[in-house]
């Protein structure tokens, strides 16, 4: 039986926080096996908040990314299995 590994990932300021969250999913890129990305549309820029949704192949893999995302300034991470 295959397990889902979901990680729900809110980021309060892109502009900030997306060069360390983009340098992280890189590290990690191997274990997610789906991304899908959502921000808010305001005006004809992207707002500042964004919201992540990823789904990991590994337990550990997941656990390791979320506690290293929760680091982050301005970075929520929940968790979802």
């Amino acid at each position: 039986m295959f397990t889902h590994y979901i990680l729900g990932v809110h980021i309060t300021d892109r502009l900030q926080n997306a060069a360390p969250v983009q340098a992280l999913l890189t590290e990690y890129g191997t274990y997610i096996k789906t991304r899908l990305g959502l921000h808010d549309l305001e005006t004809s820029t992207p707002g500042p908040q964004g919201l992540l949704l990823l789904e990991l192949v590994d337990g550990k893999a997941c656990e390791g990314l979320a506690s290293r995302l929760k680091v982050i300034a301005g970075v929520d991470v929940q968790e979802m299995v």
